[in-house]
């Protein structure tokens, strides 16, 4: 592949003339390259590096690109089904078995905030195969931890190791594409996001029934392993050193920039809320339909299944009509589906419509999200080409970390009555509502400039 990194980057108002008398004019403030041949009127104008690239690359970066990102999910909800053997095995409780998960996302959450601006500033080759060679060795040290508390320190660094791939991934894609193009690409990126968490629990239950539960630490760490040598082959420098030394940016003025960005501000919250949303019914679905409904393993398994359809749909029709009518009027319609699908399953319960009525607004629940996950992502990076690592790695670390603290409240709700649709569906409609609020009075759509070419 192409190192895009020799791509001359000078200023819009400096025209270069190359050897063979062709015209380059290059970039835009976010890097974008137009490039003319001798005829200026007729031949094509390339805006973003990725333009030129034949269909074939770009299959081969959304597969790996995807496959970098789901490495995050994986490490994270790989090992749920585990617990109980877990806490037969070490002889503790289940609240300190959690503490372990509790641990992962920390460690994913700061991972990124650092691996983000470091790859802004470096690049994201040497940040992307550092930090996955750490997640190969701590995966390693996990499957052999003698203790609890070893394990957690492991598990913690796992995340930390994690946290490259969604980043980089992103920040990839953001400095190669640009426009329309950009919210394909990311879609085809937020897919993963949103399908990953939800089949990881599944796949993992499905190794459980092969292999001991060290074993799917020694899964992870292959996975890594084939993730460190497709980075090495594969994946080239897509940062050129001119935009890393760009206006000097240090850490600290990338994060200011990015932060003092409202509609960054309100995307941020709307992703957080929505990834909140999804981690509330997974966390809470499992004791909700198989103790309350009666389902077993296979059942359970296929309404995650179904559901993941439903987030699958949504992110592939989302990048078509965000691409045609902007994603902020994507997301207009996606959070207010979020908390009318929410109060529908809360009525359904007290109503005591069974079964349907709580599967079929929950579906619609799950499709929503799907719209809602390329489109924040796509306002977010699109205003910061300059910074796209940093802008990943905020909203991404704020997407677990949020979904990490909210979560856990449809078991405090429910700690004396037990897990209901009702109070995991009033999670939801809450984050749903907050989402709502945030897409209108902070981002304010009407504010924000439909997307380029």
């Amino acid at each position: 592949m192409t190192d895009t990194s020799s791509i001359p980057v000078v200023p819009d108002s400096a025209p270069e003339r190359t050897a063979t008398g062709s015209v380059r004019t290059p970039r835009s403030s976010t890097g974008a390259i137009r490039t003319l041949g001798s005829n200026p009127r007729t031949a094509p104008i390339v805006l973003h590096p990725g333009d030129a690239m034949p269909t074939w690359r770009r299959v081969v970066y959304i597969i790996l690109l995807g496959a970098l990102t789901a490495l995050g999910p994986f490490t994270i909800d790989l090992y749920l089904p585990a617990f109980p053997v877990l806490e037969a095995d070490f002889n503790t409780t289940a609240a300190a078995i959690q503490l372990t998960l509790t641990g992962t996302m920390i460690g994913f959450a700061l991972g990124q905030l650092v691996v983000g601006p470091l790859s802004d500033k470096v690049g994201r080759r040497v940040p992307l195969l550092a930090v996955t060679a750490l997640h190969v060795v701590a995966s390693a040290a996990a499957a052999f931890a003698p203790d609890l508390l070893l394990l957690g320190a492991t598990r913690v660094l796992m995340g930390a190791g994690a946290a490259a791939g969604g980043v980089v991934a992103a920040a990839i894609v953001r400095d190669l594409f640009g426009g329309r193009r950009l919210v394909v690409m990311l879609s085809r990126l937020a897919l993963v996001s949103g399908v990953a968490p939800v089949l990881a629990p599944l796949v993992g239950s499905w190794l459980l029934g092969v292999m001991p539960w060290r074993g799917l630490f020694v899964v992870l760490a292959i996975y890594g392993v084939v993730m460190l040598i497709a980075a090495v082959i594969f994946v080239p420098e897509t940062l050129p050193p001119a935009r890393r030394r760009e206006r000097g940016l240090t850490v600290w003025q990338r994060y200011r920039s990015v932060f003092s960005d409202r509609v960054f501000l309100g995307v941020l919250v709307i992703g957080g809320m929505t990834f909140s949303g999804l981690f509330s019914y997974l966390s809470a679905s499992s004791f909700l339909f198989q103790q309350s409904f009666g389902f077993d393993a296979q059942q359970y398994g296929l309404l995650f299944a179904i559901n993941s359809v439903g987030v699958v749909v949504g992110v592939q029709t989302a990048s078509r009509l965000a691409a045609r009518f902007g994603p902020q009027w994507v997301m207009a319609f996606s959070t207010a589906a979020l908390v009318i699908s929410a109060v529908a399953i809360i009525v359904a319960d007290q109503a005591g419509l069974g079964l349907w009525g709580i599967v079929v607004p929950l579906f619609v629940f799950m499709t929503a999200c799907g719209f809602t996950f390329p489109c924040a992502q796509v306002l977010a990076l699109d205003r910061h080409g300059n910074a796209a690592g940093t802008a990943q790695s905020i909203l991404g670390a704020t997407n677990f970390g949020v979904a990490g603290i909210v979560s856990p409240l449809v078991g405090l709700i429910s700690h004396d009555s037990g897990i209901t649709a009702t109070t995991m569906a009033t999670v939801m409609a809450g984050c749903g509502a907050i989402a709502v609020l945030a897409l209108w009075f902070i981002v304010r759509p009407r504010s924000v400039a439909q997307l380029t070419p």
